[in-house]
Parts: C-alpha cells; sequence; structure tokens
C-alpha cells in the first residue's frame, strides 16, 4: 500500500510541476504579446537620419559606451528603432531634457511619455561617469544634427 501512495503522491507532484510550467509559458507568452504590441509596427516611424559628427576624444569614448548599452534600443548612431526613440530628435534638445534627465533615464528609468515605446528600465550597469562620456557623445550628434537648446515651454 506505501508503494502505491508513494507512487501517487510522485504522480501528483508531477502534475502540479506541469500544470506550474504549463503556466509559466502562458504567463510568458501574454507577456512578450503585450511587449510587442507596445513596439511601432512602422520600423521608419521613429527613425532619424544622423549626420556623423567629429567627437571629442570624450565622445568617442561615449559612443563605445553607447554601442554597448544603448544602441540595441536606441539605434546605431542614436537614430531610433523599434525598441526605442531616436534621441537625435528635438525632445531631447538639452532645454527639454538636460542632461540629468539622460542620469536619471539610466540611474531610475524612465516611464512612457513622448513615444510608444513603453517604460525604459533602469541601467545599473552604466556607472555615472560613463553616462556622462555618453552624454556628451548625444549632445556632439545633437549639434552636428542642428539640435540646439531651445527653451522648453508647454
Amino acid at each position: 500500500m506505501k508503494k502505491r501512495n508513494g507512487a501517487r503522491v510522485r504522480k501528483k507532484r508531477k502534475q502540479a510541476l506541469l500544470f506550474i510550467v504549463i503556466g509559466v509559458i502562458a504567463l510568458g507568452a501574454i507577456a512578450a504579446a503585450a511587449i510587442v504590441s507596445n513596439v511601432p509596427q512602422d520600423s521608419q516611424a521613429f527613425t532619424v537620419e544622423v549626420i556623423p559628427a567629429s567627437l571629442s576624444q570624450e565622445g568617442q569614448e561615449g559612443a563605445a559606451l553607447f554601442k554597448m548599452n544603448c544602441q540595441v534600443c536606441h539605434g546605431p548612431n542614436a537614430a531610433g528603432t523599434k525598441l526605442g526613440p531616436p534621441l537625435i530628435h528635438d525632445i531631447y534638445n538639452p532645454g527639454h531634457h538636460s542632461d540629468q534627465a539622460f542620469y536619471l533615464a539610466a540611474a531610475s528609468g524612465v516611464r512612457q511619455h513622448h513615444w510608444p515605446y513603453g517604460d525604459m528600465p533602469p541601467q545599473p550597469q552604466v556607472a555615472r561617469e560613463d553616462v556622462a562620456k555618453i552624454i556628451r557623445y548625444i549632445r556632439e550628434l545633437q549639434e552636428a544634427n542642428g539640435i540646439t537648446y531651445k527653451a522648453h515651454s508647454m
């Protein structure tokens, strides 16, 4: 009788584990669908043409750091992708998004507000001094593309 009870218990555990695995897979599929539904469908809708800049030494270091940490979402030369907005865009001019906004975005993430991409998660792997170099890179690219300080008004 003990052998039968042990077999039943193992069978019930296997069934429970199977239900848990199926549930996790289902939740993952739902989460993936939610993420994909928030991504713009037109890949060109939120990308921009970027004129390359002649970069300072700090800007060059920032370009390398940007490529490692930001490019997957914000695209080569910060031109945007289906996953993240272009940073070479007037919305990010220094009068609307100061350097401090970039520091806060890297440290704390950003709630969706200008674009339909969803929230940006914090980037704890990027040290503050590296964020400074990334900002320098972005500002030099912006300047080369005619994006300069404009006072923010609502």
